[in-house]
């Protein structure tokens, strides 16, 4: 069986992405690439600004029914 999973070297140790299931005392090869990994910039949080209660009631004016109801479904749905 032949798996291909990224990681980090980091410390000493060894951090995969993702979780593999494999055996007890499997063979694994390790290699090492020159590229250093770009950190990740922290996601964005979103704050009231980022609302407009003027743009929601226009982009929702010919909408015929309740829209928290509509909500309420989508994440049922979702579950």
């Amino acid at each position: 069986m032949l798996v291909t999973v990224e990681g980090v070297y980091q410390d000493g140790q060894i951090r995969l992405d993702d979780t593999v299931s494999v055996q007890n005392d499997t063979k694994v090869i390790v290699t090492f690439l020159n590229e250093k990994r770009a950190a990740q910039p922290a996601p964005k949080r979103l704050t009231l600004d980022d609302f407009s209660f003027k743009q929601t009631r226009e982009l929702l004016k010919d909408y015929k029914g309740s829209f928290s109801d509509a909500v309420i479904d989508e994440r049922r749905e979702a579950l």
